[in-house]
């Protein structure tokens, strides 16, 4: 995919995970473009890959194109940005995952912030507690 069809991907991404999901985060549309394949994520996820990015299928100036495009979207739909922590899937001692190769923290920290519609959030939630509250009669 080049620089341009990429660039309309991930917008098509960022709006529907906001609708969607009400948030926006880079595994997610890393896992929807298919440059990160479920089975790699679960592994990095239990530890069992050392970073995110030795796994994805494609190179790290398209990763860093992914991730200025998720953000600049995100500030586009006024999404409020949190930094989210991913901890190893494990019992006992609960470490942090590492998404890029350097362990850059300015890298990471681009990996790791999801984007947050509040509003949608909030709408999702109550619709779930709607149907929630009609499927138990």
């Amino acid at each position: 995919m080049n620089s341009e069809d990429l660039d309309k991907e991930v917008k098509r991404l960022v709006h529907s995970n906001r609708y969607e999901k009400g948030y926006v985060c880079s595994v997610d549309i890393l896992l929807q473009l298919d440059y990160l394949a479920k089975k790699d994520y679960e592994d990095w996820r239990f530890g069992r890959i050392d970073s995110l990015e030795r796994v994805c299928k494609i190179n790290l100036r398209k990763l860093t194109l992914i991730n200025k495009l998720i953000r600049k979207y995100s500030m586009e739909l006024e999404l409020e940005s949190s930094w989210t922590g991913y901890i190893k899937y494990a019992k006992g001692v609960k470490n942090r995952l590492r998404f890029s190769n350097s362990g850059d923290k300015a890298i990471e920290e681009k990996y790791a912030t999801h984007y947050i519609d509040k509003k949608r959030m909030i709408e999702l939630k109550e619709k779930k507690a709607c149907d929630t509250q009609y499927s138990k009669k």
